[in-house]
């Protein structure tokens, strides 16, 4: 199993790009934020990895943190979902965006995704909804806190006691750690938050 390669980035396409390890060019196809996360071509860069065998393929998935590579792996353990749509949902969401909504029930969030549907989207959200708290999201650190934990955790239950809906909370916190950064405190997360369920 190749669980990491660490090299210079050769090439990149629309979803997929070569890590020249030592000489030997790896393919890994990727989502487009892993893709945007690599840097430059020539540039030095880690891709943790899925290696996926099948009858008639192998396949080398890449993520730019080890975070999204274990969704890849949840998301693809559900019925219906393959690598193709489980990067899709990776290009559209954020780890912590999946995270998010996974946990608080909103298959419309997933639903974003190119093509996913809603009765596969609800199907993703209703067999990891437990699971949903149990990953880290911060790449790096993997006792880190998931975004439903901590100050995320606090801002959603903040907006739930002004009255907002817990999926209506749950998505406007989501949102505004997506634009604060993972180390928001929870009285910028609630302005910010409050923002987007009001509008």
């Amino acid at each position: 199993m190749i669980a990491k390669l660490k090299g210079r980035l050769d090439e990149t396409g629309a979803d997929w790009a070569i890590v020249d390890v030592g000489g030997v060019g790896y393919l890994a196809h990727c989502s487009s934020r892993t893709l945007s996360a690599l840097g430059e071509v020539g540039e030095a860069c880690t891709l943790y990895t899925d290696l996926q065998v099948s009858e008639t393929d192998m396949r080398l998935l890449g993520f730019a943190q080890a975070a999204e590579r274990d969704w890849f792996r949840l998301l693809t353990g559900v019925q219906g979902v393959g690598s193709k749509v489980a990067l899709a949902i990776l290009s559209a969401l954020t780890v912590a965006e999946v995270q998010m909504a996974c946990a608080s029930g909103d298959a419309a969030m997933i639903a974003r995704s190119q093509g996913v549907g809603p009765k596969l989207a609800a199907r993703i959200v209703n067999e990891l909804k437990d699971k949903a708290g149990a990953l880290p999201t911060l790449p790096g650190q993997a006792g880190a806190a998931s975004p439903i934990g901590g100050a995320g955790r606090d801002a959603v239950s903040a907006l739930e006691n002004l009255g907002f809906k817990p999926n209506v909370a749950a998505n406007a916190v989501a949102a505004a750690q997506a634009e604060l950064g993972e180390g928001a405190a929870e009285g910028e997360l609630i302005r910010v938050a409050l923002k987007r369920a009001a509008g």
